[in-house]
């Protein structure tokens, strides 16, 4: 398991900084202390630790005016890259920025990060000229509103959601909304008002409903991530209710529990995928829902029908 924490005590610091000097320093063949500058003493800082304390990513937010935030020293163990850490610790910072109040954060990045930063919606301010100088960085900005709350593409996520209301009109009724997508992990809330039954919670119908949905989003956001066409389709799913729900709901869908072969979709074949989900009441699990999908590949044309 993972989390992220804020580091206090001598050894998680020590761990903090060692992961930036041999991530954003050792292979530049810079001193020892460099890696540290006059920021730190008043930044925010995270780190992401495994089950034994060790860091996988670390990053850190200061502001530079009150309105202003800027993340810097981000950094992932390279034995741990693409498994979503560094988007936690993106999330993890903003998430401090705007209960700060801040209106905008600001990120420095070279040309091999680019890509990651705007997945999670920075979009290009500053364009530095990396053909002459190879090392420079392009500055990236983002304006913290409601709309871009979500942490790794929100522009998918919104498409998304204006699929579900214009398409499943029960999802816009339930009140579902996407709370957060960070690569790894999915989540949906829903308004308990608006799924309210005799006994003041949630109808257990609803909570099945939600659950389902949680599944599919994640599952279609992957096809996306795999450039992988396809259309998502609910095939069985059965969900075990433990206690009800008596306040704002919200479901989690994580990669590490899908399972399938995705692989056969570029043959043109059908593609089975089990995906669990849990249903939350606050931040007690009450519900688990297991489904398996079929993602229907995309028809291929016949040579008649292509010269039709």
């Amino acid at each position: 398991m993972y989390k992220v924490i804020i580091p206090t005590s001598d050894t998680e610091w020590q761990t903090y900084f060692d992961l930036r000097y041999r991530v954003l320093r050792e292979p530049f063949q810079r001193p020892r202390g460099s890696e540290q500058d006059e920021y730190d003493q008043v930044g925010y800082h995270r780190m992401v630790v495994n089950d034994a304390g060790a860091a996988v990513a670390i990053g850190r937010l200061h502001f530079n005016n009150p309105d202003e935030g800027q993340i810097r020293f981000m950094a992932s163990a390279p034995e741990h890259r693409g498994e979503g850490h560094g988007v936690a610790i993106v999330y993890a910072l903003e998430q401090f920025a705007r209960q700060e109040g801040a209106k905008h954060i600001v990120i420095n990045s070279r040309d091999n990060t680019l890509g990651f930063y705007q997945k999670c919606g920075y979009q290009l301010a500053e364009e530095a000229d990396t053909v002459a100088n190879p090392t420079a960085e392009h500055q990236l900005r983002k304006v913290l509103t409601e709309h871009n709350r979500i942490t790794y593409r929100p522009d998918w996520c919104r498409e998304l959601q204006n699929t579900w209301h214009g398409d499943i009109p029960i999802s816009e009724t339930m009140g579902i909304r996407i709370r957060q997508y960070t690569g790894r992990e999915f989540e949906t809330n829903a308004q308990l008002s608006r799924n309210i039954n005799v006994h003041g919670t949630m109808f257990a119908g609803s909570i099945y409903s939600l659950a389902t949905l949680t599944c599919w989003g994640l599952l279609h956001l992957q096809l996306r991530e795999r450039e992988l066409p396809g259309a998502v389709v609910l095939a069985d799913g059965n969900i075990h209710y433990h206690k009800p729900v008596s306040r704002e709901p919200r479901a989690v869908a994580r990669v590490i529990d899908m399972n399938g072969d995705l692989s056969s979709l570029e043959r043109g074949q059908n593609a089975r995928v089990h995906l669990k989900s849990q249903v939350f009441d606050g931040d007690q699990p009450v519900a688990e829902f297991t489904g398996q999908f079929v993602v229907l590949a995309k028809r291929q044309q016949t040579p008649k029908e292509e010269d039709a």
